[in-house]
């Protein structure tokens, strides 16, 4: 177990992980509104209200985890106690509250860690992307590709600091609109061109602004998905036609946001602007589990998603040579029926995979419907790097690969889906047996709307068992209106394997 502080400009956040086969699970958190750049003067001192949020707040965290050793726990102060001129006055207070050293970390090193965070959260890593992260007193910018970080800047804007200058009392008009819009590109200029010229896929947000964006664009029917630069313009002009935060009546707008939120949209806004950006996705991780990750001192180099599977081959105790049969002969059969599965990013070789190594997890609730156990866990488990939706495939496949086909005829009859479960269950139909006697002769190929398997009449004789389970596949199939037909050849089928 190990635990994260992220003393942010807006809030204080403490994570506790669990370190399960050199991956964090988020276990537990807590997060407290402090607003500590709120209390920031003209002359950068930090007010004593302010102080007494941030002290309450870490004596709640202290409860939490002061029987943890020193070595499990990491404290980060971030931007209001990079400037404050009285932060060491605070730090002292703050420190014998939380039990624990506070380390105030430099804005750079922020957008590292912050990088590292989005990066085990992110389905392929490998895409080189551009991670904003808006906080309360400083924005992180970040280029990185393969948990690796290219370019990192911090520049001093934030939600919290953009407020309460051009927001007073939460008026909202079209000139301090404007105004802080324009202010937040003028600073982000300074890094544009160079960032431009390194480049990215994706660009990602994330941490408090860009998940409250993405709540209300989405739940208000502004965004089809994400942060996009047509939602955008649809609440902006939402607020100014509200006139004040108070009056602003959205969905998904959270109470403690509230205030945070115009010098969030503001810089949003800009970023948009500057970086001529159409949508951006949004990312659980952020510097707190950015945190965990370095405290854990270990990286990983590939696709989170490809670790996780690993690591609940392991913990479910899954036959693993059977797994890897299964594998090669499932993804064997798609390369026959998809060329450009040749592909090792194919994203739907990689799903196909995932679900065969993964398709007997359930085993170790019960063999009894053993593919229902295994679905139940793919879909409600953590796992880290996969999207719910993600899960929500896995689940679907492996719950198909044996039994009643019915179960996920909510499948749409185009959906890609139905060829990786077809090849799925054939893998799964050949290697019953477990006899390790590798990729079988057959072939799979398109009829129409449905699949002809071709087998070898020798080897079919063999094995009457198998047969006997594909005359079932073949009604099966048929049910769903997409036919299966399995046709026997008396010469010798080429093997599967280099076909």
């Amino acid at each position: 177990m190990i635990a994260a502080i992220d003393l942010g400009s807006n809030s204080f956040r403490l994570q506790i992980g669990r370190i399960v086969n050199d991956q964090i699970y988020p276990l537990d958190g807590i997060k407290e509104s402090v607003r500590l750049a709120a209390g920031l003067s003209s002359d950068r001192m930090l007010d004593a209200a302010a102080q007494f949020r941030g002290i309450s707040a870490l004596r709640c965290f202290n409860e939490r985890i002061r029987d943890y050793p020193p070595e499990a726990v990491r404290a980060v102060g971030t931007n209001t106690l990079r400037v404050a001129k009285n932060a060491s006055h605070f730090l002292v207070q703050a420190e014998a509250a939380l039990g624990f050293p506070i380390e105030v970390i430099a804005g750079r090193e922020e957008a590292r860690l912050i990088y590292v965070g989005v990066a085990h959260t992110l389905p392929n890593p490998h895409k080189q992307q551009l991670v904003v992260d808006i906080g309360g007193g400083s924005t992180e910018f970040v280029i990185g590709k393969s948990f690796e970080p290219i370019a990192l800047e911090s520049l001093y804007m934030g939600c919290v600091s953009y407020s309460l200058r051009f927001f007073p009392d939460g008026r909202i008009d079209k000139r301090g609109l404007r105004e802080a819009e324009l202010t937040a590109q003028k600073e982000i200029q300074t890094i544009s061109h160079a960032y431009r010229e390194v480049g990215w896929e994706e660009a990602v947000g994330s941490s408090g602004s860009a998940k409250a964006l993405v709540d209300i664009l989405e739940l208000n029917g502004f965004s089809d998905g994400g942060i996009t630069r047509t939602g955008l313009e649809r609440l902006r002009t939402a607020m100014l036609k509200a006139g004040s935060i108070d009056n602003l009546q959205l969905e998904g707008l959270r109470p403690d946001r509230l205030p945070v939120l115009t010098g969030g949209f503001a810089i949003m806004w800009a970023v948009f602007q500057e970086f001529g950006l159409e949508r951006m996705a949004f990312s659980e991780g952020a510097l707190r589990l950015g945190v965990l990750y370095d405290l854990l001192g270990r990286y990983h180099h590939h696709d989170l998603r490809d670790a996780t599977v690993s690591a609940f081959v392991e913990r479910y105790g899954v036959d693993l040579p059977h797994a890897r049969q299964v594998t090669e002969t499932a993804r064997a059969f798609l390369l026959q029926l998809e060329p450009g599965a040749a592909d090792e990013e194919n994203v739907d070789r990689r799903f196909l995979e995932w679900a065969a190594m993964l398709h007997e997890v359930g085993v170790s609730v019960a063999h009894s419907s053993y593919h229902k156990h295994s679905a139940y866990i793919l879909g409600n488990a953590d796992m880290p790097g996969f999207s719910r939706m993600d899960q929500g495939r896995l689940a679907r496949m492996v719950l198909a690969h044996r039994g009643k086909l019915s179960r996920v005829s909510s499948l749409g009859p185009e959906s890609p889906e139905w060829r990786l479960i077809l090849c799925l269950r054939l893998s799964a139909v050949v290697h019953r047996a477990r006899d390790g006697r590798g990729v079988p002769p057959l072939r799979l190929k398109r009829d129409g709307r449905g699949y002809v398997l071709i087998a070898d009449s020798e080897w079919l004789r063999n094995l009457p068992l198998t047969a006997a389970v594909l005359d079932e596949e073949e009604r099966q199939w048929q049910a769903i209106g997409l036919p299966l037909k399995v046709r026997v050849e008396r010469a010798p089928a080429r093997n599967l394997a280099g076909a």
